[in-house]
């Protein structure tokens, strides 16, 4: 240790060192290291979160088990919260000894996955889909958000992987910009024709010379 080595230099043999002195100071007479107060560690779980409840945030009760047993906190949830931020219980984690202070208890979100909406940091990504109709002429369609529902507007001659941007309709952003919302085009077909649909996609198929498969 550098105490030590600044102690010993310069003299010979350990000369002027009071070694009895030096150990006593750190460990107390009778060999017995002096312990003064030791905080509590830090003490980290993980928080799982839909994202509709990280978008919109509020209160939420967890239960966590412990060594005195099951215990419940009232966690106030960030609006906007994105996967891997940490929300912080001052004084909830490991004990201290000697008068020392708890640690904190450290709240790691998860965001789960969700069967409509994709998270890739702020951004929102969902699947539109449309009939045939609407993609080739073009239409304002609804497109649901975490938030409610949006409109979007689909440009007419739009396939299917076209991707519309829908500004500030992410996730919150509390301390910047709030994300985006990008809505895939999916165009859909229906899985059974009525008599009349059958004949209108017959005319169409007849008169139209479009041929997706053709080189540009």
């Amino acid at each position: 240790m550098s105490d030590f080595g600044d102690g010993y230099e310069g003299h010979d043999g350990g000369a002027g060192v009071d070694f009895e002195d030096l150990f006593g100071g750190l460990f107390g007479r009778g060999g017995t290291r002096a312990r003064g107060p030791v905080p509590g560690a830090d003490q980290e779980v993980e928080l799982p979160l839909g994202v509709e409840e990280a978008y919109h945030g509020g209160r939420r009760g967890i239960t966590l088990s412990g060594p005195d047993g099951p215990r419940t906190y009232d966690v106030s949830v960030p609006r906007g919260v994105v996967d891997g931020q940490r929300i912080r219980l001052a004084g909830e984690g490991g004990r201290g000894s000697g008068g020392g202070s708890p640690g904190d208890l450290l709240l790691r979100v998860r965001i789960t996955p969700d069967s409509r909406f994709r998270l890739e940091g702020r951004d929102i990504h969902v699947v539109l889909p449309v009939t045939p109709w609407e993609a080739a002429l073009g239409a304002t369609v609804p497109v649901p958000t975490p938030g409610g529902t949006a409109k979007v507007t689909v440009p007419g001659g739009s396939s299917s992987g076209r991707r519309l941007r829908l500004r500030g309709q992410g996730m919150p952003n509390p301390r910047g910009g709030d994300g985006d919302l990008y809505a895939e085009v999916r165009i859909m077909v229906p899985p059974k024709l009525s008599e009349s649909e059958h004949e209108l996609f017959g005319r169409l198929a007849a008169d139209s010379t479009f041929d997706p498969r053709k080189p540009g």
